[in-house]
């Protein structure tokens, strides 16, 4: 389990924005544009005051700064764009389509339904997906204060949202009030699957589904049980990645890295990559071995990735070892591998790959990532963000797309377990996603190196912003 921390920020804050421009040396087979999502908020709103303004190009004073983005496009090209708020408790969410800029929709689950006297606040790990009756649905965590024990926990929740242009026409419904972690969402038609983690006893992935569009909820089976040695490898010793739906065939996919029964509770290095498929909605499920790396290697840099091509049906998993990304795929709907390939090592050079993703589409596939040429915890490191693009049957590898390096500086993936919560802007993801339109792909990923904040104490720290990239 990895837990995720941000920013829970005292009163009389103060935050500024500066931009930050550095060289890039070397160019790119595919090139890509790139924006800045700004969310906005109202401090004053909160007890909240807003200090003397950096210089900064165009930058608004009140942002409030997002990262983990998600992204998401419906069958007619409708694009969302999710980004957790850093000083707001809420998820920004804004709407568009290929190409355009897109418009802020708003900041959704600032409070959330609960029991009881409960507090319950959104904004942890979210995850955003487009049924096919254009229904946008956001599953994210939840933050349950519980004053009668003096506690707080996460729980699971979806928002529905009828119309993409319209934030009031969204409801939100609690999937799960028990500690968890890390939620994905994924659809076939108006049917709809969410995965989670049981972050609190034995890191079980849950599976809820929905057949009425995400208006009811009712649990499903985890993909790690009944799998004989492979469920000992997981239970207690896994990071799960995406939940995928094949949209033209009965198969469900569910990725995650394990460790071995040897290593629990003694290291979190998960050196097997294994995808779990069902035919039953998720009623039953079974694990096949994707691959498996020497023992003390960790291939949950942080979150193994998996895609299903929408025309094809070939299902494509990724995960690195922190220095190469790999892919492999399957044609079989998950029941053998390829060997993996290395899509991260070309002219770049670089030392530490983290955070891949991947998406595909009509034989298309785009591999993304942060790459840097210095080690992981260099606080000197440059980062950038990568693509590595399957078309026409060969692979362009390091293809830059940001425009400026979206990290200076060590990048710690260890969670709550950062000393201090240092080096954290990036979080633990960034996605790709195919336009069902054009084919082009769009990339949404986090940039610390936008803005900056500053707290009443006069200490300045950066404000992660979220970056949308367009395949040219």
């Amino acid at each position: 389990m990895r837990v995720r921390t941000r920013l829970l920020l005292p009163l009389g804050i103060a935050i500024a924005a500066f931009a930050l421009s550095v060289s890039i040396a070397g160019a790119s087979t595919t090139s890509f544009s790139n924006q800045t999502l700004f969310g906005t908020w109202d401090p004053t709103g909160s007890g909240l005051t807003i200090g003397p303004a950096f210089s900064g190009s165009g930058t608004p004073p009140n942002s409030s700064g997002d990262s983990e983005p998600a992204i998401a496009f419906a069958d007619d090209g409708t694009m969302a764009v999710d980004g957790l708020g850093w000083l707001p408790f809420q998820v920004n969410v804004w709407t568009g389509t290929y190409g355009s800029t897109p418009s802020y929709f708003g900041g959704l689950d600032q409070v959330v339904p609960s029991h009881g006297n409960r507090l319950t606040l959104g904004d942890e790990d979210a995850d955003i997906e487009f049924t096919s009756a254009g229904t946008m649905l956001l599953a994210d965590l939840n933050v349950i204060f519980n004053p009668n024990f003096n506690n707080a926990q996460l729980g699971v929740d979806v928002t529905r949202c009828t119309d993409p242009s319209d934030a009031s026409s969204c409801t939100t419904t609690v999937l799960d009030q028990t500690n968890s972690d890390r939620p994905w969402i994924t659809h076939r038609g108006t049917t709809v699957w969410v995965s989670y983690h049981d972050s609190g006893n034995s890191s079980l992935i849950h599976v809820q589904q929905s057949t009425d569009d995400g208006r009811t909820w009712h649990k499903v089976s985890s993909p790690i049980t009944g799998q004989g040695p492979d469920t000992g490898k997981a239970t207690f010793n896994n990071d799960q990645g995406p939940i995928v739906a094949d949209p033209n065939s009965d198969y469900l996919y569910d990725v995650y890295a394990s460790g071995i029964q040897q290593t629990k509770s003694h290291s979190a290095h998960f050196n097997n990559i294994f995808v779990s498929r069902s035919t039953d909605g998720g009623k039953t499920w079974e694990a096949n071995l994707v691959h498996s790396a020497p023992i003390g290697t960790a291939l949950n840099n942080i979150f193994p990735s998996m895609t299903v091509d929408q025309t094809t049906g070939t299902v494509y998993a990724v995960w690195t070892d922190s220095h190469t990304v790999w892919v492999s795929s399957s044609t079989d709907h998950g029941k053998t591998w390829t060997s993996p390939t290395d899509v991260s090592t070309n002219a770049a050079d670089l030392a530490t790959t983290l955070m891949p993703w991947v998406a595909a589409r009509g034989g298309k596939v785009d591999v993304v990532f942060y790459g840097s040429t210095s080690a992981q915890d260099d606080p000197a490191a440059v980062w950038n963000v990568y693509d590595s693009q399957l078309n026409g049957g060969s692979w362009s590898i390091d293809n830059l797309v940001s425009n400026t390096p979206n990290r200076v500086g060590a990048v710690c993936t260890e969670g709550s377990a950062c000393a201090g919560n240092t080096n954290r802007e990036l979080l633990d993801l960034f996605e790709v996603a195919e336009d069902p339109l054009s084919d082009k792909a769009a990339i949404i990923y986090t940039s610390s190196e936008i803005s900056i904040y500053m707290t009443p104490d006069g200490v300045v720290h950066k404000l992660p912003e979220i970056v949308l990239a367009y395949e040219q």
